[in-house]
Order: C-alpha cells, then structure tokens, then sequence
C-alpha cells in the first residue's frame, strides 16, 4: 500500500479527503456527467455516501484536488500496486473545475509521486465517450494501449468499450501532441463537413445499404448497433490521432449528404487514405468534390500530413473524377485487390495527392 501524503503540483495541492470535504463531494458525485461515466456511484449521491467515501479513504490512497484556498476541485485515486508494481489511476473533476486541465496535472503528479516509491508501471482506463477523460490521459503523458471492448454497463444498460493508457517511469510523460486537431465544421457556404454523431447513425446506415454504395464497399453493411457504436467512437479515434470521420450536410438546410473520412493514419509517414460515400438524392451536384476539397485542404493547413492516398474499384468512375478534380494523381493500380460477392475480385486504381 503506498502512503497517505499530500502533494503540491503548482497551484493545485493534492490531500487526504476531510469530513469538511463532504457537500461538494456530494455535488459534483449527483453531476449528469460525473453519474453518466461513473454507473457504480450511489444515484442519488447523498451526505452519507460522502462520508462513507471519506472514511473509505483513509484505508487506500485517495486525494483531494484542491485550489489555492484549498475548497473540493475534484478527486484523484490509485489502486495497488499489485504483485508486479502494477496501479490503477482513476479522477473526478467536479463540474465547477472543469475546463482547467485539473485531471491532466493531477494524474501527471500522483503519477510522478507513485513511480518516485517504487511503482512499476501505471494504468488508467476510460470510456471511449468520455473525451475530457482521454484527453486528460494524454495531456498527463499516458500511452494508448488499446481497447477493452463492453467492458462496463452504463446507467442505462448499454457496454461501453474502454481505451486502456499506461505509462512507465522510463517514459517522458510529457502531453501528448495533438497530430489531427479538433474542428466543429469546416464549410465552403454549399456544403458543411461537421463530426459524425450517434445522431446521424439511422441515415449514415441508410447511405451503407444503398446499392450502389454496398457495390463499391468492402465491408459489408453493418447492423445498426455496432454502426451506433462506431458513431459514438469516432470522436476518440479523432482525439487519440487514428481517423477523423466526418458527415457531409447542405450548408442551408443541415440535411445528411453524406460521409467522408481520413483513415489508416500511418504518423511516421505523414499519411492518411481519405473514404466517402454520397446519399443518392445528393449525387451529381459537386458536393462530393466540394467537401474532399474542404477536408484535404484542412489536413495539409493543421497537421502533419504530407500524403493523402485513395483507392477506387476501377469501375468507379464516378469516383474517379471527383479525385482528379481535387487535384489527386493516378499512381497505380493492384490487380484483383476487392472481392465482389460473385468470389471474383476487381482491381484498386491507387490515387495520391501530396502536400507540395
């Protein structure tokens, strides 16, 4: 069991709870979002809970967040070690703190504060929806390690896949940089790229199931769930570097045109392979040439990207001629690359659009 200490990172001093700690304890435990990602809590979260917490406390390592005139910002906790100098770490930022980058230093010092007795490495676990969670866990130095998929039940009945970080005390447990930065819409005033979102799940699988779109996917059409559950993860695929998926609206009305996305980003190469797909009643009216126009020239202005790579069935014409309007290059072709449902297989023409 490692000790009971307070610790002082900056402006923030990390300590034991106190009974004095118990109405904003109980607070910020009752918040929507703090119920919403944390299902084990008490609901509702009442006095007594409170103190039974602050009284648990005191036989494992928990920490208050607390600011310079020491009032409740949130808490910090680490399980273990195990056997193998292994901990968890886990944190709450009440909603009044929130914003401030509380979780991300706090983590980042108990961390620090493990590793300096003797822990061997560090985990951290967190819903793939709770982006301020993942992205506390990055800006404190933590590694992506994968996911653990339906590994916990929300409030209301549902799995949620987790994203498993660590850090180890040879790492350098600086921020991680944000290699494809965040945007609310990009727009040219006809069409409006904004992220894809549970919302858009029944007409994003109404475009997957359009015959003309299963002709030219690989992948065949999902069932709503798991389309749900893709539309709910691609915000952590966008935080943690992976893919940036994007839904294709008219600019005047917000109507559902279509999707586009950058995928397998490969970062020690500065690549990125761009996919779309456009509704029917959208087709034949430049918005599919307007939005990878949008999409390409956002990804060479904010990030890293030096190549942006496509692939299109060589009877896709269609396809075709939207890439070569938006300044791509025929590089290539891989013979017999996608499998039709006859047991044939097609070609992939190879298209490529480079920063210069």
């Amino acid at each position: 069991m490692l000790p009971r200490e307070t610790i002082s990172t900056g402006p923030l001093v990390l300590r034991p709870p106190t009974e004095h700690d118990a109405e904003a304890i109980m607070r910020a435990a009752n918040d929507p979002v703090t119920a919403h990602f944390l299902p084990l809590l008490p609901s509702p979260y009442t006095l007594e809970d409170a103190h039974a917490w602050i009284k648990k406390a005191g036989e494992g390592t928990q920490f208050v967040i607390s600011g310079p005139e020491g009032g409740y910002q949130g808490a910090v906790g680490v399980t273990g070690p195990d056997r193998w100098g292994t901990c968890q770490i886990g944190y709450l930022v009440a909603p009044w703190a929130r914003g401030q980058g509380i979780a991300a230093r706090a983590a980042r010092a108990v961390t620090d504060w493990a590793f300096d007795r003797g822990v061997a490495r560090m985990e951290l676990s967190a819903n793939v929806e709770n982006l301020a969670s993942v992205r506390a866990a990055l800006s404190a130095g933590f590694s992506l390690e994968g996911v653990l998929r339906d590994l916990r039940v929300l409030r209301d009945g549902r799995r949620a896949d987790h994203a498993l970080f660590s850090r180890l005390p040879g790492d350098p447990g600086e921020p991680a940089s944000r290699y494809l930065p965040r945007f609310d819409e990009l727009t040219d005033g006809v069409v409006r790229l904004t992220p894809i979102d549970a919302g858009d799940a029944a007409d994003f699988h109404a475009l997957l199931s359009d015959p003309l779109t299963v002709r030219y996917s690989v992948n065949p059409v999902p069932p709503m769930d798991q389309l749900l559950r893709r539309c709910r993860t691609t915000e952590f695929w966008w935080a943690t570097g992976q893919r940036v998926e994007l839904a294709i609206r008219d600019a005047a009305t917000g109507e559902f045109a279509g999707q586009i996305q950058l995928a397998q980003v490969v970062q020690p190469l500065d690549q990125a392979m761009v996919g779309y797909s456009l509704v029917p009643a959208f087709r034949g009216r430049g918005y599919m040439g307007r939005a990878l126009g949008l999409l390409v020239d956002w990804a060479f202005r904010e990030t890293a990207l030096h190549r942006i790579v496509a692939g299109t069935d060589v009877a896709n014409e269609a396809s075709q001629r939207v890439l070569e309007r938006a300044g791509f290059e025929r590089v290539g072709v891989e013979r017999e690359l996608f499998p039709r449902p006859d047991g044939t297989r097609t070609d992939d023409v190879l298209w490529l659009r480079l920063r210069s």
